[in-house]
């Protein structure tokens, strides 16, 4: 059986800066000797096959390129190779019903892949896509194991697994008609430190109260069987038995389960209230033999659980996967964490609570059953080298999904159908050169679509190869998609000289252009007397010649462009397209950029030189000759002539037959009945002003024909005289109001001067302070004597 993986996709790696621009590609960089070389370097990638494609001094490996490059080098499309891929569909059964016509099919006879076989032939680079379609199959079979650990732990959930088999056979006749189901048993390695290695504990490793059944490591009850009552007529005499480490060693069970698996739906229950032992943990026991993954029952016992380590979580995967079978971890809620990480690891697996008791066990089985049926994950063998795929999903609801994925499909119920699209990608041709086979199938399925892989590596010329060719000097190679394949010992682009034959001076002198110092101008190789020009890392630049002294990128720029844009560059000259010369195409015949708005080339004033006007006369300028900046308007210079002739006045009334004949004058009575712009393509309004200070209006024309066209209005608008009264009223008005106001100004100034002396004097007042002391040079008129004897008595 193929061994198959998961597809896992990696975001690409970026890059923090910017990348450089870079010129050539896989085709060029490939420097490809043979057709068949070239179509492995890339799915863009072409041989030209005319013999005649390659210019003097040019490599073989010119030759390949992409194909729009190739048709650019004047390869012909029928002369290029570009071989394409293919899918062809070799065996595609439609879906099936459980159900055909009221007879029911047998499991083999069901189909819910399609199509079944296809044949890819793949080029490099190039990826082939398909489409995948399933559908849930009605009643399709079930086979049912139930793996249970029988250490001391559970010893009370043996008790409710004894009538397992009737009941859970009620319960599945609900989902299917054809359902099995079979029972095994674990415990440990029958080595220390798993078990104690006593006589009497090897005997009854339970307490002496307890009878327990001797330690095993694996144990197949009953093989697959619809017979319920069966089932639980073994399960019932089943006993318990013992170990001494805490984690069991289930693992060693599910390798062994070869118990008569049919090609239907497979389950697995894996029944415990522990943890489990995996590979490394054998060494505890002096077990350091890998496990080995084959079957080693003998009498349905595990014989080797001694021998053989524990398996890997990866190998039990991969075995699981190998044998189609879903795996349902019924364990009790303290190991729910540990086993809820295994399930990730492992796919199309559930994890259910197990009740102390395994009261649920059957709840557990067909909640854990839908769930799993109702995801579908695409799985595929492992790839050859250099080979990729990719898939898409369309799933339910139009939903998609890409990457990872892109292989499933959820919530998917009886008779829903979902596609899948597949890309397959080879890069280059594996070393054989074999054609591979792959298959890609349902994880949990055993329908599986097989996928033939053919690897395009030569190209269909290569057929028609003419082995000893008189092309390839006289027979020593094979003429090949047109070009020559060197028998052993000969080299050169026709297979001209021997290898062993040739001196290299000899050949280096043909290599030199008139006698010079540089082989091949420094730009080539000499090989075998002839040049090899050198490839360049951008592949629309070539060297060329027979010293590769040409090359299509050397010549003349304008505008920094190679020719100007307007020819193509050969061997270091610009060949000028149509209509443009000059030595870098620069100089255009086309004199349409030199038309001015009255369709003459450069007004008339001048000659149009590589699309552009040059003016004869010094005073016009601008693209078309048309600006003069010192000279007068149209208005202007030809105001004094439509004056004379119209109106008989100005400067040139004395000289206006002579001077003022060359145009046809015609006279309007209002300045409205003038032609508007609308009436002639090129017309001048005028406004002009008389001597009299009055304003007369004309327009002036030039005819296609070059006839000059001149409307002239009789009504003139002059200036009305002034009026003296209301002037001078107003002057008088105006000296009155500004007198006014002047007196107005005066008062209100005098009033402000006023209030603030006094408001100063009023505060000088409140500061005033009076002293009140007698006058000094005052004398009174009375005199006071007093006795001195005088006692007061």
């Amino acid at each position: 059986q193929a061994s198959f993986e998961s597809i896992r996709s990696h975001p690409p790696c970026k890059s923090l800066s910017s990348p450089k621009p870079r010129y050539g590609n896989e085709c060029t960089k490939a420097s490809a000797q043979s057709c068949g070389e070239c179509i492995q370097a890339g799915e863009k990638c072409g041989w030209c096959t005319d013999e005649d494609f390659l210019k003097q001094g040019e490599q073989k490996s010119t030759r390949c390129d992409e194909v729009e490059a190739l048709i650019k080098k004047g390869c012909s499309e029928a002369s290029i190779e570009n071989p394409r891929g293919t899918v062809s569909v070799n065996k595609n059964q439609s879906l099936t019903d459980r159900t055909k016509d009221g007879v029911k099919l047998k499991p083999d006879q069901i189909t819910q892949i399609q199509p079944q076989k296809l044949t890819l032939d793949l080029r490099s680079g190039e990826a082939q896509t398909f489409h995948l379609t399933f559908k849930r199959a009605e009643d399709y079979p079930i086979d049912l194991y139930y793996l249970m650990d029988l250490s001391y732990s559970m010893k009370d959930d043996l008790e409710n697994v004894k009538n397992l088999g009737t009941d859970l056979m009620l319960e599945m006749q609900k989902i299917t008609s054809d359902f099995r189901i079979g029972f095994g048993s674990f415990v440990e390695k029958t080595v220390m430190p798993y078990i104690s290695t006593t006589p009497a504990k090897l005997l009854n490793p339970c307490t002496s109260d307890q009878n327990c059944t001797s330690p095993f490591s694996y144990k197949n009850v009953l093989s697959l069987t619809a017979d319920g009552f069966q089932f639980n007529n073994l399960v019932s005499k089943q006993q318990i038995s013992g170990n001494l480490d805490s984690p069991e060693g289930g693992f060693d069970a599910i390798m062994q389960n070869q118990i008569g698996w049919r090609n239907v739906t497979r389950l697995l229950v894996f029944s415990t209230d522990a943890g489990f032992h995996f590979a490394g943990d054998g060494k505890l026991g002096g077990i350091v033999l890998p496990n080995d993954g084959k079957c080693h029952l003998q009498d349905n016992m595990y014989t080797m659980s001694h021998y053989y380590d524990y398996p890997s979580i990866a190998h039990l995967v991969q075995k699981l996967s190998e044998n189609n079978i879903q795996t349902i971890f019924a364990v009790t809620e303290e190991f729910q964490p540990v086993y809820q990480e295994l399930k990730n690891l492992i796919p199309k697996s559930a994890v259910g609570t197990l009740s102390s008791d395994s009261g649920n066990v059957i709840k557990l089985i067909i909640d854990a059953y839908n769930s799993l049926s109702s995801e579908i994950i695409l799985e595929n063998s492992r790839l050859p080298e250099g080979v990729s795929i990719s898939y898409i999903s369309h799933c339910k609801n139009g939903v998609s999904e890409k990457g990872e994925n892109g292989r499933k499909c959820s919530n998917i119920s009886i008779g829903d159908q979902v596609t899948f699209e597949v890309a397959i990608t080879a890069k280059g041709c594996p070393s054989n050169g074999k054609s591979e086979t792959i298959k890609i199938k349902p994880l949990g399925f055993t329908e599986e679509v097989e996928i033939v892989l053919n690897f395009i590596c030569e190209c269909e010329c290569h057929k028609d190869g003419i082995a000893n060719s008189p092309v390839c000097h006289f027979g020593n190679g094979t003429l090949e998609c047109g070009a020559c394949r060197c028998n052993e010992g000969r080299i050169g682009r026709v297979c001209e000289c021997s290898k062993d034959e040739v001196r290299t001076e000899d050949l280096d002198a043909n290599c030199r252009m008139d006698n010079g110092t540089d082989i091949c101008s420094n730009n080539g190789d000499c090989v075998c007397g002839t040049c090899e020009c050198k490839k360049r890392d951008n592949p629309e630049e070539r060297y060329s010649g027979k010293f590769c002294e040409c090359d299509n990128f050397n010549c003349d720029r304008s505008n920094n462009k190679l020719c100007g844009g307007h020819g193509r560059c050969e061997c270091r000259k610009c060949i000028c397209d149509a209509n443009y010369t000059g030595s870098a195409c620069d100089c255009s015949l086309d004199t349409s950029t030199c038309l001015a708005s009255n369709k003459q080339i450069c007004n008339g004033r001048g000659t149009c030189e590589c699309g552009v006007c040059k003016c004869t006369d010094s005073k016009f300028q601008g693209p078309t000759c048309e600006i003069c900046p010192t000279c007068p308007g149209v208005c202007t210079e030809h105001k004094d002539c439509v004056q004379c002739r119209a109106f008989g006045t100005g400067d040139k009334k004395d000289t206006c037959e002579e001077q003022c004949n060359y145009f046809f004058l015609v006279m309007k009575k209002k300045k409205e009945e003038l032609p508007q712009p609308n009436d002639q393509p090129f017309i001048n309004h005028c406004k002009e002003r008389d001597a009299n200070d009055c304003w007369f209006f004309f327009t002036y024309a030039t005819k296609n024909d070059s006839t000059v066209e001149v409307h002239v209005a009789e009504e003139l608008e002059c200036p009305s005289g002034p009026d003296i009264i209301p002037i001078v009223a107003g002057v008088v008005a105006g000296i009155v109001l500004i007198g006014l106001a002047l007196l107005l100004i005066w008062k209100l100034l005098m009033i402000i001067h006023d209030r603030r002396e006094f408001a100063k004097f009023e505060k000088e007042k409140m500061n005033a302070k009076w002293d009140a002391g007698e006058n000094p040079i005052y004398k009174s008129a009375v005199t006071t004597v007093v006795n001195p004897k005088y006692e007061g008595k």
